[in-house]
C-alpha cells in the first residue's frame, strides 16, 4: 500500500472512531507512521483529507453497481446482488457505515451535496431495475423505487454502523434438537469475544437481507397453488 493509500486508510478509521473534530493530523499521521509534514505533502489540510476519504468510499459505487446489475442475470439476481454487495462491503469494514453515519449527522448540508454528487446517480439506475420488476410482475407494485433504495441504504448503513453496541439486544439461540421444535427457556447470552460478535454481525446481516428482499418481491406461488387455480 502505497503512502498516499495508507493515509486516507488509517484516516477513515480515526474519523470514524473520533470523529472529524476529535481526529488530529498528528494522531493520523502516527498511525501511518509518518510526519506530519509528509501527511501535508499529500494533503494539504485536515478538510481535503476528509473529502477525500468521503470520495474515495462514495466513488466504489458508480463502478460496483453498475457492473452487478449488468452482469448478472434477471431482475431478481440482479438486484440481489447489489443488496448481497452493499451489505457485505459496510459488514468487512464497519468502519465505513460508522464514518458515514458521523458525516450525515454532523455535517448534513455537505454530505446531501456529496451523495447527490455520487450516489444518486446509481440509485436512478437501481431504481429503474426495480421499475422493470414491477412491470414483470416479480416486485411490489406499491414500492417507491427511489424511496426503497433510500431506505436500503440507510437501514445497512445505520445497522453496521449500530451493530456493535446493539448486539446485547441479541440473544445466542441454542441449536435445537432433532424432533424438537422450540427453544428451551432460560436462553443467555454468549461472552463478546471476536467469534461471537461476528457471528452476531452475520446474523444481522442476514436478518437485514431478507428484510430487504422480502419487502421488494413477492412471493411466487407455489405448485399447489398453480394446480388449485
Amino acid at each position: 500500500m502505497d503512502a498516499r493509500a495508507e493515509i486516507l486508510a488509517v484516516a477513515m478509521r480515526a474519523f470514524a472512531e473520533r470523529g472529524f473534530d476529535g481526529a488530529s493530523l498528528q494522531d493520523i499521521a502516527d498511525r501511518v507512521g509518518i510526519r506530519k509534514a509528509s501527511l501535508l505533502y499529500h494533503f494539504e489540510s485536515k478538510d481535503l483529507l476528509r473529502l477525500a476519504v468521503l470520495e474515495q468510499l462514495l466513488l466504489r459505487w458508480n463502478d460496483v453497481l453498475p457492473r452487478l446489475l449488468m452482469v448478472a442475470a434477471g431482475g431478481g439476481p440482479r438486484i440481489g446482488s447489489v443488496m448481497d454487495e452493499l451489505v457485505q462491503f459496510f459488514s468487512a469494514d464497519p468502519n465505513r457505515a460508522r464514518l458515514l453515519l458521523r458525516e450525515i449527522l454532523d455535517r448534513p448540508d455537505d454530505m446531501r451535496r456529496l451523495i447527490g454528487k455520487h450516489v444518486a446517480p446509481w440509485v436512478k439506475v437501481v431504481a429503474d431495475y426495480i421499475r422493470e420488476g414491477q412491470a414483470r410482475g416479480e416486485m411490489h407494485a406499491t414500492v417507491d423505487p427511489e424511496a426503497y433504495v433510500q431506505q436500503v441504504i440507510n437501514m445497512v448503513v445505520s445497522g453496521v454502523a449500530t451493530a456493535s453496541s446493539l448486539a446485547g439486544a441479541l440473544i445466542d439461540e441454542p441449536p435445537v434438537a432433532a424432533g424438537k421444535a422450540s427453544r428451551p427457556a432460560g436462553r443467555r447470552r454468549a461472552p463478546t469475544t471476536p467469534s461471537a460478535a461476528s457471528a452476531r454481525a452475520e446474523r444481522s446481516g442476514k436478518e437485514l437481507l431478507r428484510i430487504a428482499r422480502e419487502s421488494l418481491f413477492r412471493e411466487r406461488p407455489t405448485r399447489a397453488t398453480k394446480t388449485a387455480r
